[in-house]
């Protein structure tokens, strides 16, 4: 979920909806987000530590990381 104009609270906006889900904060007003936004906070994401119930120890132990990686706005270029 985006959540725009730098608020970091949901304000009970689809409070269970959103259980377990990845939150982004931008400062970016929504009128004024825009595709290099989106980018951004797909870039973002992107970088996140995915556990899956694991601890941060046990997954740097099994995860291998893939040659697929890349950045989004490279390839939008």
């Amino acid at each position: 979920m985006i959540r725009s104009g730098g608020e970091q609270r949901i304000s009970n906006f689809l409070i269970w909806q959103i259980a377990y889900s990845e939150l982004f904060v931008t400062k970016v007003l929504w009128p004024d987000f825009n595709c290099k936004n989106l980018i951004e906070a797909i870039e973002d994401y992107q970088h996140r530590e995915r556990r899956f119930g694991l601890i941060s120890e046990q997954v740097s132990k099994t995860r291998k990381k893939s040659k697929n990686e890349y950045k989004l706005s490279d390839q939008l270029a």
